[in-house]
């Protein structure tokens, strides 16, 4: 093992609040999803459709966040039989179960809704498809495609150990296999719900894996501060924060275009922009929050770092709570009302959610069945190798 890999690994607490910025993308997608359809006459739609696509960025940070942790906290210890069976233990007991429970949850919901005189078999035979395809309501594809890098996980991390040269290219390799992944499915295989394959999100993944590996090198130059402010560095962050925001407001641009006039584009265009958006976003993300947390903003770094640790447990209730508030719509046209309306819907998924999970850990033995495994208090520190997963388009 080289001198990098033997340094001691520090304390990221501050990945907490990359959490907390992922959860508040994806809640700010779901709960415009209405609105960018019913809003297109209102002079406001340009709010709207910021706010649903600028805001997308939150399943591919889950994507890179889950697998920077893991890789931070396993390439230095020794891929034992021990180490791979805790490893996917725990993946059993904080992700698969309450993964299959949800699944329950919705897919019994949906059935009451809209299902009740459909056959036993039929239901059953639904159910074990949707189970297994990440399908029993909209948001928990994502924990499907999360489950397909856990089974990938340990093999990458023994290539990546084994071949230490690799692990230096594992950036191009994700874009490579992602992008080929994209092209070919679009002219030749045309593979149904692509978005729930592992593939689709492998650049972040790859990209999480780089920095977690090599995070202390990489630190002078993901750290913007003072000390690391060198004419170089400055320039590299720089471009790097242009680039996400050219990305993302093109992203934006196209999807307004299409939206309110109808104007069509290449798929691949799309894709593209998506992707750039995102991926820079990840890296802008990371960089704002370690800002953020060492800025210590009164009352929000403790706030937002608790939001980042029940974040998995609030992606997996939010989308309840919004079926039931758009259950009592308002019909009053392009009022105010109609906005604050909106706006209620995100407060209403933020809240509820965010109250039920304090309450169910707090209260609930087991509780860990339910929402996986979320501490009972703040903890700041070396982060846990439990994912960071939300969350649709976001």
């Amino acid at each position: 093992m080289n001198k990098m890999n033997s340094l001691p690994r520090e304390r990221l607490p501050e990945l907490q609040l990359v959490r907390a910025f992922a959860i508040i993308g994806v809640l700010s997608v779901h709960s415009t999803s209405y609105a960018v359809s019913a809003m297109t006459d209102s002079k406001y739609f340009f709010i709207y459709n910021f706010m649903n696509i600028f805001m997308k960025y939150g399943t591919p940070t889950f994507i890179f966040l889950s697998s920077l942790v893991l890789f931070y906290n396993y390439y230095d210890r020794p891929t034992t039989k021990k180490l791979i069976g805790g490893f996917y233990k725990k993946r059993l007991l904080y992700i698969i179960i309450p993964y299959t429970l949800f699944s329950v949850f919705y897919f019994g919901l949906l059935h009451y809704l809209h299902y009740q005189g459909r056959p036993f078999g039929e239901t059953m035979e639904s159910f074990i498809q949707k189970l297994l395809t990440g399908k029993a309501y909209t948001h928990l594809y994502f924990v499907f495609i999360s489950i397909q890098f856990y089974v990938l996980f340990p093999l990458v991390l023994w290539l990546f150990k084994k071949m230490t040269q690799l692990a230096k290219w594992a950036i191009p390799i994700g874009l490579v296999i992602q992008w080929t992944f994209i092209l070919m499915n679009k002219y030749y295989w045309q593979v149904p719900n692509k978005g729930s394959w592992a593939l689709s999100y492998i650049a972040y993944f790859m990209l999480g894996a780089f920095i977690g590996i090599y995070y202390p090198k990489l630190k002078t130059w993901l750290v913007i501060s003072r000390a690391n402010a060198q004419p170089y560095r400055i320039a590299a962050w720089t471009m790097l924060w242009i680039a996400w925001a050219a990305a993302g407001l093109g992203h934006v641009y196209i999807y307004y275009n299409n939206r309110l006039h109808g104007t069509g584009y290449n798929s691949t265009l799309y894709e593209l922009l998506w992707n750039m958006h995102t991926y820079f976003g990840a890296l802008v993300l990371l960089q704002f929050a370690i800002l953020f947390y060492r800025a210590g903003v009164r009352g929000w770094t403790p706030a937002l770092e608790r939001l980042g640790a029940v974040s998995f447990g609030i992606y997996l209730i939010h989308p309840f709570f919004l079926l039931v508030y758009r259950q009592f719509p308002l019909t009053t046209g392009n009022s105010i009302l109609t906005h604050l309306w909106y706006a209620g819907g995100f407060a209403a998924a933020l809240g509820c959610s965010w109250i039920v999970v304090e309450l169910t850990v707090r209260y609930i033995p087991g509780s860990w069945v339910i929402f996986g495994n979320i501490p009972k208090a703040k903890r700041s520190g070396k982060p846990t190798d439990t994912p960071a997963v939300p969350l649709s388009g976001s």
